[in-house]
Parts: C-alpha cells; sequence; structure tokens
C-alpha cells in the first residue's frame, strides 16, 4: 500500500485535498465545501455541493471545472475551500 501522491495531485489516503491541488484532466467528488457559508451557498447554487462529480479541464490563472455540464471558473482562492476525492478509474466499487 503506497501512502505517496496519487495520480489525481491528492496525497495521502484517504486522498482528500482542495480543488486547487488536483491535476488537470482528474474526475472528482466533493466531499466538503470549507467556505464562509454565504460562499459556501453560492458555490451551491453554481454547481459545487457535496457528492456532486467534478472534472478538472485546466489550471492557468483560474481553474476551469466541468461541473452539471457547463464550464466553471474558479480562482485558485476559492479552489481552496472545495474539498475533493478523487474518482476510482471507471470503477463503480467505493
Amino acid at each position: 500500500s503506497s501512502a505517496h501522491t496519487g495520480e489525481s495531485g491528492c496525497s495521502q489516503h484517504p486522498y482528500h485535498c482542495p480543488l486547487s491541488r488536483v491535476v488537470a484532466g482528474t474526475a472528482v467528488r466533493i466531499k466538503k465545501l470549507t467556505a464562509p457559508p454565504e460562499v459556501s451557498k453560492r458555490l451551491r447554487e453554481l454547481g459545487f455541493c457535496e457528492d456532486q462529480h467534478v472534472k478538472l479541464i485546466s489550471r492557468q490563472s483560474n481553474l476551469i471545472c466541468m461541473v452539471c455540464n457547463a464550464r466553471l471558473g474558479l480562482s485558485t482562492q476559492l479552489a481552496e475551500t472545495i474539498v475533493v476525492e478523487p474518482l476510482p478509474h471507471k470503477s463503480r466499487a467505493e
């Protein structure tokens, strides 16, 4: 069992990390939002809610994510407040 950084960019089991650390091209599941309540509420309105699957498309000055079939840009600071876990590759097993 290797406990080093996974392909996703998340390290240490159970591989939870901020969305800001995820490698482009990785699909993740949102675990929790740590932003202030009003910011978390807005994120949920945009589709960034718990258990939502998100794919990080690119990371330039902002992070571009695919969520609910829409592309959304997030600042790195905002992405820091979204805790995610990588989805298993083509596996439905939990």
